[in-house]
């Protein structure tokens, strides 16, 4: 608790490991207490190896929300390029998230190379959902066999929203037992992808890309760790201190004309 408390103020406040050790050591004289305080050494080393759950403040069922972004790796400073005169090529990874619709908490989370693609991620991200999920909305990434796979087996009940590509047939069992992807095929043909988006609920993935931008608007858009581990750990302990916001207070929008 001490580690993951600590790694919480450095993520909050944008602060280096050694100015994180220095901020809890004057927090402990402010409060009075005789505690011992990690050393910046520490912090770096236990967060590679913390295990950090994610913590949505609510319960479910959730409206899962997929999508990804990417987040720059950290690298040499503006002293060493100075020095060797040159650039490296900044390398980055692939940041995974499910979102819950109608809070705006961050339920589940993956870190990948950029290599791999959005869709391979929705089982991963489900093996972190501990509520039942009632739809899953993602873009078209996510119109994939594979997709519909995971989520009817991790959720039977679950309804998959993506939109289908503009070249998509349907199956040969659309008569008789059309699937959800079918379903989804004859409503675009029947009024239009438009007037689809807005009746299947797809527009909400929205809600989504507001989580990510909120993400880097508050966390930034790159990972300080320096090993994947810990960007994993960063990553944890930055969505559960945004779940943490956004749980106690959530801005009220009123129309005006």
């Amino acid at each position: 608790m001490a580690i993951e408390t600590a790694l919480t103020l450095r993520a909050l406040f944008h602060m280096a490991f050694r100015q994180t050790e220095g901020l809890i050591g004057s927090l402990m004289q402010l409060l009075q207490l005789d505690l011992p305080v990690p050393d910046h050494t520490t912090l770096s080393r236990r967060a590679r190896t913390l295990a950090v759950p994610i913590r949505p403040w609510t319960a479910g069922p959730w409206h899962l929300l997929v999508d990804s972004t990417g987040l720059k790796l950290s690298g040499p400073g503006e002293w060493l390029v100075e020095k060797h005169g040159s650039k490296t090529r900044r390398s980055w990874r692939k940041f995974h998230v499910g979102v819950d619709a109608g809070t705006g908490q961050i339920v589940a989370l993956a870190l990948t190379t950029p290599d791999v693609d959005d869709a391979s991620q929705v089982g991963p991200l489900l093996d972190q959902v501990n509520a039942p999920v009632e739809v899953l909305i993602g873009d078209g990434g996510y119109d994939r066999t594979d997709v519909y796979a995971a989520v009817s087996a991790c959720h039977p009940e679950a309804a998959v929203i993506a939109p289908p590509r503009r070249d998509a047939a349907l199956s040969a069992t659309a008569e008789a037992a059309p699937t959800q992807r079918d379903r989804h095929l004859l409503a675009i043909a029947e009024t239009g992808r438009m007037a689809w988006q807005r009746t299947s609920g797809y527009n909400a993935r929205a809600k989504a890309e507001a989580a990510i931008a909120r993400y880097k608007q508050v966390i930034g858009d790159r990972l300080r760790a320096h090993s994947d581990d810990g960007r994993r750990t960063e990553l944890m302990i930055a969505a559960n201190l945004l779940n943490c916001m956004f749980g106690l207070a959530r801005p009220s929008y009123v129309r005006v004309s």
